[in-house]
C-alpha cells in the first residue's frame, strides 16, 4: 500500500525563499535532534523511556517546526524523518518488503481539522467532486500502545515475523511469535494469496499484565512498569524465555500491505479479509464519514478508554478509500492518508513528599519529586522528574504541597502544577510548607556543583564520582559502545563500591581473582567476563568515542569525527573550529568534543587505555578526508538504494563506500546512478525524468568488482 518514498504532494507549498536559521536556532536544532535520538534509543532499544509521550511529542513538534520555518536545518539523519530506531543486536535483521512508516499525531480538535483540510484541498485536485467534506470516509481505529510487527505468510502459512526496527529493517523474531496464540500458523478461510504481509501490534491484555505482576511480587521480583515495556521485552527475550508472558500476549491486526485479494478497495474490507483469516481485529472500530463524527468517535472511545481489555492512547483514522490513500501518498516518515489524535494525558493529585537530587551520566543533578504513591494512566507511580533548578523554581514546589499530575503512557510522569487553595489552607492551619533549598553540592561526592553559561542544568563537575563512574562504565559496556557482555548494571555497582573501578580504563585493568572474589561471581562468569573485556580491547575509532562518553557524541557523531579524521591522533590534534567546521556537526556539539578533548585528565585516560591494551581498528577504507590516497572505482559517484535488494541496504552502503561511492537518500540531478531491487517504487519514476542511470544487482556488482 505504501510505496518507497512515495512523495506525490508537497507537504506545504512554500512560495517565499526560504530563510536561513541563526547560530541560537541551528544550537537548539542540534541540541533537540541529539535529545530525541537519545529518548528515540531508550524507548525502542531499552523499553525503558524516560519521557511521557506527551514530554516526547513536544521536542519533535518543536523541531519539526523550526526545520518547517528553515529548511536548511534539516539534516539527513534528522530523527523527523526516521521511524523507530536501528534493530537491536543479538537477533538476525531483515528487511521489510516497504516501510513501517509511522504516523503523525494530532492533539487538538483544531488539529484535526486541519489534517482534514489539507486531504479535502488534496484530493480535491484530483477530483473536483471530492471538495465536501462529508464525502471523505475514515477508519476509526483504537491506537493501540503496544509494539508493531510485521508478519510474513506464504502460501497460507506463518513463516516470519519482524518488529519495525528503524521502518526498514528490523528484528526476526520469528521463534517468540510463534509462542503467541492469537498469531494464526495458518490463514482460516478465503483465497489465501501465495504472500502475504500482515501488519499490527503486540499488546498485553490489562488482565494478563496484572497476573504477571502478582507473580512477580510473589517471587519477590520487580514489578512491570506497564504492559507496553512488559509486552516489548516478552518480544525480545533472547535467553530464559519468560514463556507465560510471551504466552499472555496478544496480537492485533490493522494493515495488510501485500496479499489484498482482488476487488478488496476499502481499508474497512481488509480488516473484515485479516478477521475472516482468523486475525482479533478491534472491536471497536467504525467508519465515521466527515471529520465531524470522527471528532465524535474519538469523544466516545476516551470515554470507553478505562474500561477496554488493552491499553490505548489515541484514536487511528485512516481514509478508508485506498485508491485516495495512494492518490495522497506519504512522506519519508509518515503517510498523508492517516493520522493519530491523541488522547489528553491522564492526571492525578497526590502529595510532594521530598525532593531528591539524581546524578546523570555526564553529571547532570537532576531534581525528582518524591510523591505519595497515587495510580495514574494505569500505573502507580511515586517519582515525577522535574528536569533542572530553573523548572523546580518555577514551579515554586514546597515539601508538602498538594500537586497535579500528568502520565501519558510512559513511566516518569511530570508535575503539572500546585493546587495553591489547598497550600492556602494548608498554612492557614499551621502546617509548615518547606521550599526545597538549591542544589549546591553533589550529592553523592560532595564536588560544589557548577552550571556553565547558557545551560539550564546543574552538573557535578568531578569526573570520578561514583555515580557518574557507574553510569559512564554502564554506557561504555552497551552494545553501541564496546559491547561488553556481561558487564551489567549489578556488576557495576560492585566494581564501584569495591573500589576495583575508580576511573573508567580500570576497567581493563580487572584481573581474574578479583572478580572471581565477588560476590555472586562464579570462576565461569568471570572467566567469560575477562574473555569479553579482551574482545572489546580490539574496537573502532567510533565505539571508542561513543564508549567515552562524550556529551553529544552518539553513533551518527562519532561516524562523522572517525570519517573526517581517520584516526585518534588526527582528532586529538584538531580544534574546535576544525571540528565545527565538518558538515553534520554544529558549534555545540564541537565545543563539546573540543572540551573533553582538551581537558588533561580526559587526555590521560585515553593514553591509559591504549596502554592497558585497547587497541583503535582503523578499516582500510577510513582515513583522514585531507590525507592522499589511492583512486578508488566509485570515487565522487553519488548512488540511491530503492525497492527490496537480496541483501540489507546497510551491507550495500558499506560495499559502496568502501570503493570510494557516497549513498544518498534522495534521487536529485546530482544522482548518478539508481540501484533498484523489486518494487522500487517513485524513486526510479524520478530517476528517469532526471536522466539518472538506473542499475539492478548485477549492474552495482559489475562496478564493485572493477576494485
Amino acid at each position: 500500500m505504501l510505496e518507497d518514498g512515495k512523495d506525490t504532494l508537497p507537504a506545504r507549498p512554500n512560495k517565499t525563499k526560504a530563510k536561513m536559521p541563526n547560530a541560537k536556532q541551528r544550537a537548539r536544532a542540534e541540541e533537540l535532534a541529539a535529545e530525541i535520538r537519545r529518548h528515540d534509543d531508550l524507548y525502542y532499544q531499552n523499553d525503558a523511556p524516560e519521557l511521557t509521550d506527551a514530554q516526547y511529542d513536544l521536542l519533535r513538534r518543536e523541531l519539526v517546526e523550526l526545520e518547517d520555518q528553515f529548511p536548511a536545518l534539516q539534516a539527513k539523519d534528522s530523527p523527523t524523518q526516521q521511524v523507530g530506531a536501528v534493530p537491536a543486536s543479538g537477533f538476525a535483521t531483515a528487511p521489510h518488503r516497504s516501510p513501517m512508516l509511522s504516523l503523525d499525531n494530532a492533539m487538538t480538535e483544531d488539529e484535526m481539522r486541519a489534517f482534514d483540510v489539507r486531504v479535502q484541498k488534496a484530493l480535491s485536485t484530483e477530483n473536483a467532486a471530492s471538495s465536501n467534506p462529508e464525502d471523505v470516509a475514515y477508519v476509526a481505529e483504537p491506537k493501540l500502545d503496544g509494539s508493531g510487527i510485521e508478519l510474513i505468510y506464504e502460501n497460507g502459512r506463518f513463516k516470519q515475523g519482524l518488529t519495525r526496527g528503524d521502518g526498514r529493517t528490523g528484528e526476526d523474531v520469528t521463534v517468540n511469535l510463534e509462542q503467541i496464540a492469537s498469531i494464526p500458523q495458518k490463514l482460516a478461510t478465503g483465497a489465501r494469496p501465495k504472500f502475504a504481509s500482515v501488519r499490527g501490534e503486540i499488546v498485553l491484555p490489562l488482565a494478563a499484565f496484572e497476573e504477571l505482576n502478582q507473580a512477580r511480587i510473589e517471587r519477590d521480583q520487580r514489578p512491570f512498569e506497564n504492559p507496553r515495556n512488559a509486552a516489548a521485552g516478552s518480544l525480545r527475550q533472547i535467553h530464559d524465555v519468560d514463556l507465560i508472558r510471551l504466552r499472555s500476549l496478544e496480537f492485533r491486526a490493522y494493515a495488510l500491505e501485500e496479499g489484498r485479494p482482488n476487488g478488496c478497495t476499502k481499508q474497512s474490507e481488509i480488516l473484515n479479509v485479516l478477521r475472516d483469516w482468523g486475525f482479533i481485529v478491534s472491536p471497536e472500530i467504525e467508519i465515521c464519514r466527515g471529520i465531524g463524527k470522527a471528532i465524535a468517535f474519538h469523544e466516545r472511545l476516551l470515554q470507553l478508554r478505562g474500561k477496554l481489555p488493552v491499553e490505548i492512547d489515541g484514536t487511528v483514522f485512516k481514509i478508508d478509500d485506498v485508491a485516495k490513500q495512494d492518490t495522497l501518498g506519504s512522506l519519508a516518515r509518515a503517510p498523508r492518508w492517516a493520522i493519530a489524535f491523541k488522547f489528553p494525558p491522564e492526571q492525578a493529585e497526590t502529595v510532594l513528599e521530598g525532593i531528591d537530587i539524581q546524578v546523570g551520566r555526564t553529571g547532570a543533578l537532576t531534581p525528582v519529586a518524591r510523591l505519595r504513591p497515587v495510580r495514574v494512566g494505569g500505573v502507580t507511580v511515586s517519582n515525577a522528574s522535574l528536569h533542572n533548578q530553573d523548572e523546580l523554581e518555577r514551579k515554586d514546589l514546597r515539601i508538602g504541597d498538594r500537586i497535579v499530575i500528568q502520565r501519558a503512557g510512559d513511566v516518569i510522569p511530570q508535575v503539572v502544577r500546585v493546587r495553591l487553595d489547598f497550600r492556602r489552607k494548608a498554612l492557614a492551619e499551621g502546617f509548615r510548607l518547606e521550599r526545597p533549598a538549591p542544589t549546591t553540592h553533589c550529592p553523592i561526592c560532595s564536588t560544589r556543583a557548577v552550571r556553565l553559561e547558557g545551560e539550564a542544568i546543574t552538573r557535578c563537575a568531578n569526573l570520578d564520582c561514583p555515580a557518574q563512574l557507574k553510569n559512564n562504565l554502564r554506557h561504555l559496556a552497551s552494545r553501541g559502545a564496546l559491547d561488553v557482555d556481561g558487564l551489567g548494571a549489578k556488576l557495576v555497582d560492585q566494581l564501584v563500591e569495591a573500589k576495583l573501578v575508580t576511573r573508567l580504563s580500570d576497567v581493563f585493568a580487572l584481573e581474574l581473582a578479583q572478580l572471581a572474589d565477588l560476590e555472586r561471581m562464579a570462576q565461569k562468569s568471570a572467566q567469560n567476563l575477562m574473555a569479553s573485556l579482551e574482545r572489546a580491547r580490539q574496537t573502532t575509532l567510533p565505539r571508542f568515542l561513543i564508549a567515552l562518553g562524550i556529551r553529544h557524541v552518539g553513533a551518527t557523531v562519532a561516524e562523522l569525527l572517525a570519517d573526517h579524521f581517520g584516526s585518534l591522533e588526527g582528532l586529538l590534534a584538531a580544534k574546535p573550529t576544525k571540528i565545527a567546521a565538518i558538515e553534520g556537526i554544529g558549534p555545540i556539539i564541537a565545543e563539546s568534543v573540543g572540551r573533553f578533548l582538551e581537558d588533561a585528565s580526559n587526555q590521560a585516560e585515553i593514553a591509559r587505555f591504549e596502554e592497558l591494551g585497547l587497541v583503535i581498528v582503523v578499516p582500510e577504507s577510513r582515513t583522514p578526508s585531507d590525507a592522499s590516497k589511492r583512486p578508488q572505482p566509485l570515487d565522487g559517484l553519488t548512488f540511491v538504494l530503492t525497492g527490496t535488494l537480496s541483501r540489507p541496504r546497510g551491507e550495500w552502503k558499506s560495499l559502496i563506500e568502501a570503493a570510494g561511492g557516497k549513498v544518498t537518500g534522495s534521487v536529485s540531478r546530482k544522482t548518478n546512478y539508481v540501484v533498484a531491487g523489486s518494487d522500487p517504487g517513485s524513486k526510479v519514476t524520478t530517476a528517469a525524468k532526471l536522466d539518472v542511470e538506473i542499475l539492478d544487482e548485477a549492474g552495482i556488482e559489475a562496478l564493485l568488482s572493477a576494485r
